[in-house]
């Protein structure tokens, strides 16, 4: 078999292994250090943290599994609470393989790299693909994925414990970074105006449904809060087109 192929796509592999250095990378890296700090605080052994970061690999999750580690459920209440979390990766899976599939692109080879789509990689993928040959695609999300997952690996095993001696107010701000970015990020790579109205109707929504229940209220608002921008936007697409026909 020829090994063409393969050397077309070792420069694109490189090209998302730099993709290491960018800020997408070093923040997410800057949280997982965070993470570290709450998986020791919680009791979560050494070789389970390093083993959780590159197997569930997504922050949220993850925290997600700590927290109910330490509500004392039950291994197939953890297991779903994880899986319904990682849902919302669904739809960035959905929207990534079309843009880097081409018609020879094995379905083996689209499953393992599905692996490493996180809000990260894909908005940093996503935000470049129109720079990046159909045939390189595949190589250049990988390079990335799995740069930035092996790098974080060796983040939680480096500094694993270190910052539970660190300030708190650093502590925090690690922490902090995580949810900022998300935010920038994913406004910044939206391509439609319900994803805008959602992101705002949410950041009204969300205080107010936690402050009425703490539990479910961000399941409320993430519903309520997407089905308006969803009408809303609905809605202004028509006197749009009603005006355009005047």
């Amino acid at each position: 078999m020829s090994t063409q192929p393969s050397f077309r796509q070792r420069p694109w592999f490189l090209l998302g292994m730099r993709g290491i250095f960018s800020i997408p990378a070093l923040v997410l890296t800057s949280a997982v250090v965070g993470f570290c700090g709450f998986a020791y605080e919680a009791g979560i052994s050494y070789g389970q943290a390093v083993f959780m970061m590159g197997i569930i690999w997504a922050l949220p999750a993850q925290f997600v599994l700590i927290g109910a580690i330490l509500a004392g459920a039950s291994l197939p209440a953890a297991a779903l609470a994880v899986t319904l979390s990682s849902m919302r990766l669904m739809p960035m899976v959905a929207a990534l393989v079309p843009e880097i599939r081409t018609k020879s692109t094995p379905t083996w080879v689209l499953l393992v790299v599905s692996h490493f789509v996180a809000v990260t990689s894909w908005v940093f993928t996503m935000e470049r693909l129109d720079r990046v040959p159909r045939e390189g695609r595949v190589a250049f999300f990988t390079g990335f994925g799995l740069t930035l997952t092996t790098v974080n690996i060796v983040v939680v095993s480096v500094s694993y414990g270190v910052i539970s001696h660190l300030p708190a107010m650093i502590g925090g701000a690690l922490f902090f970074l995580t949810p900022i970015y998300f935010l920038t990020s994913i406004w910044a790579s939206a391509r439609g105006l319900e994803v805008y109205l959602a992101m705002v109707i949410g950041l009204v929504l969300g205080p107010a449904f936690h402050m009425a229940d703490e539990e479910l209220g961000l399941l409320y608002a993430g519903i309520i809060g997407g089905t308006l921008a969803f009408f809303l936007e609905r809605l202004i697409a028509a006197r749009r087109r009603a005006k355009s026909a005047v």
